[in-house]
């Protein structure tokens, strides 16, 4: 299987409010940026697509260490997801899960490959999480400037 690394990251301007999303895919040398931006939508609908994103960019089965600073994505599908869905996608409070089509997109795009999720602190300069910052906030930047 091939061996790729994912960098991703989310972000908003306002929460909710304009949002945009950032991956750096690495194959070997070669690499890949994607970008992607929403009107109104919050942090953490924005830390999922990215990771959602990043899975359904490849093409065949892979091996995949994929980098988020958001605990929130990182907990979710590794601890969190089984029991949402034993719970019939409610917490353990009895409520809704928030952002389950996105959890359910995710679980589905990561379904194919053997994932490794790392959490990695956000703004620390690791170069990859920097990348993946820097191409979400074009991303936002863009869709402000297209609006305006």
């Amino acid at each position: 299987m091939t061996q790729i690394v994912a960098y991703t990251d989310g972000g908003c301007r306002g929460n909710p409010g304009v949002g945009g999303w950032g991956v750096l895919l690495r194959s070997g040398e070669r690499e890949r940026r994607l970008q992607g931006s929403a009107a109104h939508t919050t942090n953490n609908r924005m830390e999922l697509t990215a990771a959602i994103e990043a899975l359904s960019a490849l093409k065949r089965p892979c091996t995949l260490t994929l980098f988020t600073d958001s605990t929130y994505v990182q907990k979710g599908i590794t601890e969190w997801l089984p029991n949402w869905q034993r719970r019939n996608w409610r917490t353990a409070a009895g409520k809704p899960v928030k952002n389950a089509d996105l959890w359910q997109a995710l679980q589905a795009a990561a379904a194919p490959h053997n994932v490794d999720w790392r959490w990695v602190k956000g703004h620390a300069g690791d170069p990859g999480n920097e990348e993946a910052d820097r191409l979400a906030n074009a991303a936002m930047d863009e869709h402000t400037e297209t609006a305006a």
